[in-house]
């Protein structure tokens, strides 16, 4: 076992799995992504880079190339596990790069890390009624890991609701906890009884279940966040093109803004454009944090700030690094023009939610691995 806190970062990105990482003193070595623009935004912000990034399909990756390493990560696509994806799942043609990893990993052979974490959307759960989340808890079973799951709200951590599956492969030789009890048995803040109901139904996966600490939910709220822009800013809308927007909004949410708009202060919700009955509507949030970022494919993928109050409102798009901000990586260097920033941010991970796994089960299971190789090399040397 590699002694040190290595980590490989399969679907790299802009590299938010890395800074959380190394937040938390991990050491992350190599990295690979098919996107250039990803990669231009990661090595825009690491300039001085000693991670190799690779770039290009995972599935043509030859294990040769990929360092010994303690962690392998991969947030793999999620496209195929939304009903965006039309629910393929992980035979589809993005989410599929699954089991290129997995391929990956198996070529590796006896060099396999000790420790692999996958990290994709909630519906990883329920993608094709579990059989897709089955047959990942299997595969890596066939690896040598024993598995555990939890997930975690990036809301606890920075204002932006985004629910995040994790799945993490744990190299043991123990034989396999037994599955038991009842699904309140498992659950807990982050395994919620759907997760807990399914590690329940399936005692054909090796489970190796770890208690997690309770997370304390953040203080900060949208207003922290936000940039303090000038009214003469090209990001704010023009009158009509906000008149537009809040036009497109239904009774219920055009209600919301107008208690905004007379509210005798400014405060601040954020808006999606979705399509409903054929028809493109603009979906307001005042609940003080933003909707999940996503990828701006299309016009609805992009979220929109609307701030209101003293009889007035407006309108802008968030900024790149408002965005940085709700995935809590406030001092991202960011180098490439807006839209390439928007998809960057939308297609990673949030960096807080990541250095409290690494700090809270990543360390010490690493630990654990380690002493027990320390104690089985102590026990051959005194044979």
């Amino acid at each position: 076992m590699n002694g040190d806190k290595t980590a490989a970062e399969f679907f790299a990105g802009i590299g938010l799995m890395r800074m959380g990482l190394e937040q938390a003193g991990w050491n992350v070595v190599w990295a690979n992504d098919i996107d250039e623009d990803k990669m231009k935004m990661y090595r825009g912000h690491y300039v001085d880079d000693d991670a190799r990034f690779h770039l290009g399909d995972v599935h043509a990756i030859a294990s040769d190339d990929i360092p010994s390493i303690t962690l392998a990560t991969a947030s793999f696509p999620c496209n195929d596990l939304s009903l965006a994806g039309a629910r393929r799942g992980l035979a589809g043609q993005q989410s599929g790069a699954f089991w290129g990893f997995i391929n990956a990993i198996k070529g590796m052979g006896k060099r396999r890390p000790p420790l692999v974490m996958l990290e994709n959307v909630a519906g990883f759960l329920t993608s094709h009624e579990g059989r897709d989340f089955q047959d990942a808890c299997l595969a890596l079973n066939d690896l040598g890991y024993a598995v555990d799951a939890f997930m975690i709200d990036a809301a606890l951590f920075v204002p932006q609701s985004r629910m995040r599956m994790f799945l993490i492969g744990k190299r043991e030789t123990r034989k396999s906890m037994r599955v038991e009890e009842t699904p309140s048995f498992y659950e807990s803040q982050c395994r919620p009884r759907a997760l807990a109901n399914f590690i329940l139904c399936h005692p054909d996966i090796r489970w190796a279940l770890q208690d997690l600490p309770h997370i304390p939910k953040r203080e900060t709220v949208l207003a922290d966040i936000l940039e303090d822009l000038p009214a003469n800013s090209a990001y704010w809308w023009s009158n009509d093109r906000a008149e537009y927007l809040l036009n497109q909004m239904s009774e219920k949410h055009r209600a919301l803004a107008d208690k905004m708009i007379a509210g005798k202060k400014t405060s601040y919700g954020t808006v999606f454009r979705r399509v409903r009955r054929g028809r493109s509507m603009a979906e307001l949030r005042t609940d003080t944090i933003a909707g999940c970022l996503r990828t701006p494919r299309g016009g609805s993928g992009r979220q929109i700030l609307f701030a209101a109050g003293k009889g007035r409102y407006a309108v802008r798009l968030l900024t790149p690094r408002e965005c940085a901000r709700l995935m809590g990586a406030d001092d991202f260097k960011i180098t490439v023009p807006l839209n390439q920033a928007l998809f960057g941010f939308g297609d990673a991970v949030c960096v807080p939610v990541i250095r409290w796994i690494a700090e809270h089960y990543l360390t010490p299971a690493w630990e654990q691995l380690h002493a027990k190789e320390h104690t089985g090399e102590r026990r051959i040397k005194a044979m």
